[in-house]
């Protein structure tokens, strides 16, 4: 026939199942091969000395990512401690400014409890609550009052000298004037000399008036209380003398003083108790007239 010599276009192989089966038997034969002669080991080496590159180009983005994760991970992790450390250390100050506070007031409550031993222990101790509300008078307001037995007349002091007088009495409070409000006046003396004078407020300070031009005063005299006015008891520290003032055309001399007491800081204070006022001498007895001429 004439199709008997016509060539075949396709090139007819081995069926796919052979080929399969060819390629299973070759691969079983390199595993056992492999397993017991090791023949694919130098093969393996050299493959994987030509894939690390491709490899580590491949773990590339990976390994960025990461990193970059790793480092907020980090960032915020040292910002929380960070933070709570700061926090710990405010919480530390704050804890040591607590107790240095309450060392002072316990240093000073002590100061004030030997002032009360050495004045014969008749005082009350008071805390200072606030300061006066009008700006132009000098007051401060202190813990106890009328229910702990205090009354207006009341000397007030502290460890460093004459504070003021109780003026005003509540039941739980008392308001206290301090000797710088300019109705306040004390009766002092120079401890220096035992001249007797009288120390005036003035708003801003204390100072000396009407001294005689040759008084015997100078800057560094301490001020004590004279006790004459029955309310003070003598002996307490009222002000230093800070400059004299001899102008000539006054005739007095005036002294600028600075109180010793703690009228603007502090925290606790001795209230004495009212000093009896000794009752006035008896009136003179007129001497007997005795009649002329005799």
């Amino acid at each position: 026939m004439e199709f008997a010599n016509t060539p075949s276009f396709f090139r007819h192989g081995p069926s796919p199942a052979a080929r399969l089966t060819v390629c299973v038997l070759l691969s079983l034969s390199l595993l056992v091969a492999d397993s017991r002669f090791g023949l694919m080991e130098r093969a393996r080496e050299a493959m994987s000395v030509v894939l690390y590159p491709l490899q580590r180009a491949a773990n590339l983005p990976v390994s960025a990512v990461r990193h970059l994760s790793d480092f907020f991970v980090a960032q915020a992790t040292l910002k929380e401690e960070n933070d709570a450390l700061k926090n710990h250390a405010l919480a530390q100050k704050a804890e040591i400014d607590r107790l240095r506070a309450a060392q002072a007031d316990l240093a000073e409550l002590r100061k004030t409890h030997a002032l009360s031993a050495s004045l014969g222990g008749g005082g009350q101790i008071a805390e200072v609550l606030y300061t006066g509300r009008d700006p132009f008078s000098h007051k401060i307001i202190v813990d106890k009052g009328e229910d702990a037995g205090l009354s207006r007349g009341q000397p007030v002091t502290d460890d460093g000298g004459l504070v003021g007088q109780v003026t005003r009495v509540q039941p739980l409070s008392a308001e206290v004037t301090l000797v710088t409000d300019k109705h306040q006046m004390v009766p002092v003396m120079l401890e220096r000399t035992g001249v007797r004078a009288i120390l005036y407020g003035y708003g801003g300070g204390v100072e000396l008036r009407y001294l005689p031009m040759g008084a015997d005063i100078r800057p560094g005299d301490r001020l004590l209380t004279s006790g004459i006015d029955g309310v003070y008891p003598s002996g307490l520290p009222v002000a230093r003398v800070e400059r004299v003032d001899r102008t000539s055309s006054n005739a007095f001399v005036r002294a600028i003083t600075r109180p010793l007491g703690g009228l603007d800081h502090g925290r606790f204070v001795l209230v004495l108790p009212v000093r009896s006022v000794p009752p006035p001498p008896p009136p003179a007895v007129p001497a007997p007239q005795t009649k002329a001429g005799k």
